[in-house]
């Protein structure tokens, strides 16, 4: 038994070493990489490389709309606190909501399209028809719905973006499940009397995994256009900076029409950027877990 396991996590990691070269060959992907590790490390360390007093409307340290000097690298908003402390803070905040909204997409998604792929019958019939009915409501009328009527804040949006966005993950799980569920090993599987669940935890699941993986990349970079789009529209938690809220207050105080493009500029930029990063780092992830498309790119 030992020198089974033994054996298990030595081809674990050798598939491992062999994913993580063919990822590092992919050039996108270790730009994402990259781009992602800083925003990473600017959240993270948002509290040394900034003054959380800038944060406070009534102790702002500058004027209102200043343009960038040398004390004010990004200039000021227009409550007179640095652009660039709310671009650090606010990273901690769109990071948070993608990654929490993504976790209960993914969980949602995932066993919603294994239970109606694999156990199939009246069960089945009705998760499909409600995964077909929540993709074709519009997804930003039912989140402003749903925002209102939680209230606003950090896990209620994550929440909101969350169940909103799993029928995709949930149909793409589901063709797949189907494929899988007509193998040789899980008809051998039925023969010799293991339940459902046991075929589903130790044979259909770890195949949909590396599907799982690959859109949970894509399915970030949704949520964190979905915090900003929602936070814009003046749903975020009021309390917390991100980079949404600094947008909505740019078009609210008539930033484009003054000209103080350093107060609208940045948010947007780092949206795009990291929106970008995970794309990129989403389609290397599917360049590894695919070996059909390797040969492609």
């Amino acid at each position: 038994m030992t020198d089974a396991a033994q054996l298990a996590r030595a081809r674990r990691r050798a598939s491992l070493r062999r994913g993580w070269a063919t990822f590092r060959s992919s050039r996108s992907g270790l730009v994402g990489l990259g781009l992602l590790g800083v925003f990473v490390f600017v959240a993270v360390a948002a509290p040394l490389l900034a003054d959380p007093n800038g944060l406070s409307l009534t102790r702002a340290p500058g004027g209102v709309l200043e343009p960038p000097s040398s004390e004010f690298w990004l200039g000021t908003d227009d409550s007179g606190r640095p652009v660039l402390t709310l671009l650090m803070f606010g990273a901690r905040v769109s990071l948070f909501v993608g990654l929490l909204a993504t976790l209960i997409s993914m969980v949602i998604g995932t066993l919603v399209g294994l239970v109606s792929g694999y156990v199939g019958g009246w069960l089945g019939q009705l998760l499909l028809r409600l995964t077909e009915w929540f993709l074709v409501i519009p997804f930003l009328p039912l989140a402003i719905v749903l925002a209102s009527v939680l209230g606003a804040s950090l896990v209620n949006i994550a929440l909101v973006i969350g169940v909103t966005s799993w029928p995709a993950t949930a149909l793409l799980i589901r063709s797949q499940t189907l494929s899988i569920k007509e193998r040789a090993y899980l008809e051998r599987a039925r023969v010799l009397g293991t339940g459902r669940w046991h075929q589903i935890s130790r044979h259909v699941l770890p195949n949909v995994l590396p599907m799982v993986f690959a859109n949970t990349t894509l399915t970030v970079a949704i949520a964190i256009l979905s915090e900003t789009t929602l936070s814009f529209l003046g749903l975020g938690d009021p309390t917390r900076v991100s980079w949404g809220s600094m947008l909505e207050d740019a078009y609210s105080v008539g930033a484009i029409t003054t000209g103080s493009w350093w107060f609208f500029i940045p948010p947007g930029v780092c949206v795009v950027l990291i929106v970008l990063a995970f794309i990129l780092i989403g389609q290397a992830l599917e360049t590894v877990l695919n070996p059909r498309l390797r040969g492609r790119r």
